[in-house]
């Protein structure tokens, strides 16, 4: 009994001690998985696990700014083997979906084709990415296609941690004439945006002022350029970031190479928008280039304030006269078939029987006594004994 007790209260310790622990320490990656060992600290697989204000210990450097613009919550790194196989995993806990997005697409190069691990996945021999909810799963080694399998089985090991929401759709409003595949990149901060469409120091797109973008490259004649969308609050909001765009730099040729106020754009930009979006094209050659991208543009967003709307109009006088009459005698025919149907109905059933209306045994007729002679309840239907 005594044993029994002392091992509750140790289970018992141990679920708060769990339990206290931050959910990100408690770590996602497995020790193993598909025949796949992780590393072995202390005699136990545990993958290292670093918070999200230390981006620093990360492995990638390059990628740290973008860490912190798409929301770094948390991540996890281990290494695998599988007798002289190895795979190094990384996993990337972001604050919401729309952020891991932005990092799926950031780390996803052009030779990494869709994958079928995820809806959003991709992967190369050497280079594996699965985005799943607010997680983003990076795998690096060798012939990972052939070892499709093994992913598979790590990625569902890895979901169920994963919280799911809505991705961002500023993606379906990119042109695809001329789209390269593969280099869409969904943009959150300026740190992130100025690695794909580098045009001036700090934010000068808008994201302060609630902007997310999305940037691409476009084939065109032998040639690429490039291509960011970005999508704005409100209309408003767009119409005043491009007026801002064309006083900084050369937009739609506005500007001379030896204007002073165009310092840093002599190269043109072209620039459209379309309600709350505005597009910009860098590296195209002439106006007409550009529109070939730019013609393209559509925005989901619709403001109908020149709908037709209804008019009530109140009829003349001499209408109402005639509705008012014809109303009048519809209810007065109403009521004169619904009185002889109900008589009618009484008089037939009296006269079939005395069984059902006004029987002589229990009508009862108040008497005044103006008369001697008796009244008789069969006298209002004209009955004889």
């Amino acid at each position: 009994m005594k044993a029994f007790m002392r091992l509750t209260v140790v289970l018992f310790v141990a679920t708060l001690v769990l339990a206290a622990l931050p959910a990100h320490a408690q770590g996602i990656l497995p020790g193993s998985f598909a025949g796949w060992s992780g590393s072995v600290q202390a005699g136990i697989a545990q993958p290292t696990i670093y918070n999200g204000d230390k981006i620093g210990s990360m492995p990638a450097e390059r990628i740290q700014a973008a860490m912190k613009e798409y929301g770094l919550v948390s991540g996890e790194n281990g290494a695998y083997s599988r007798g002289t196989e190895t795979l190094q995993v990384n996993l990337y806990k972001m604050k919401d979906p729309s952020g891991a997005y932005g990092l799926y697409s950031f780390l996803r190069t052009t030779d990494m084709p869709r994958a079928e691990f995820t809806e959003h996945s991709s992967t190369s021999r050497e280079h594996a990415l699965v985005l799943a909810g607010n997680l983003v799963l990076e795998v690096k080694g060798q012939d990972l296609q052939k070892n499709s399998a093994a992913l598979k089985v790590l990625v569902a090991t890895v979901t169920p941690h994963a919280e799911s929401g809505l991705l961002p759709t500023i993606g379906d409003h990119l042109p695809t004439k001329g789209f390269v595949d593969r280099t869409d990149k969904y943009v959150l901060g300026p740190e992130t945006l100025n690695q794909f469409f580098p045009l001036a120091d700090g934010d000068w797109l808008g994201f302060s002022q609630g902007a997310e973008a999305e940037t691409a490259k476009y084939r065109l004649n032998g040639h690429e350029v490039d291509f960011v969308i970005a999508d704005f609050p409100t209309p408003q909001t767009a119409a005043k970031k491009l007026a801002e765009l064309q006083k900084q730099f050369n937009i739609n040729e506005s500007k001379s190479a030896n204007d002073s106020k165009g310092a840093g754009s002599a190269k043109p930009l072209y620039a459209r928008r379309a309600m709350t979006l505005v597009a910009i094209v860098s590296g195209a050659a002439t106006k007409k280039e550009a529109d070939a991208i730019l013609d393209q543009l559509e925005s989901g967003t619709q403001i109908t304030w020149n709908e037709p709307t209804f008019e009530f109009k109140e009829p003349g006088i001499g209408v109402m006269i005639v509705g008012a009459i014809m109303g009048t005698g519809v209810i007065c025919l109403f009521a004169i078939i619904a009185g002889l149907a109900f008589g009618g109905v009484r008089l037939v059933v009296k006269r079939a029987t005395n069984k059902v209306f006004d029987r002589p045994d229990q009508v009862q007729v108040l008497q005044l006594g103006l008369s001697s002679k008796p009244i008789n309840a069969e006298d209002f239907y004209g009955y004889r004994k």
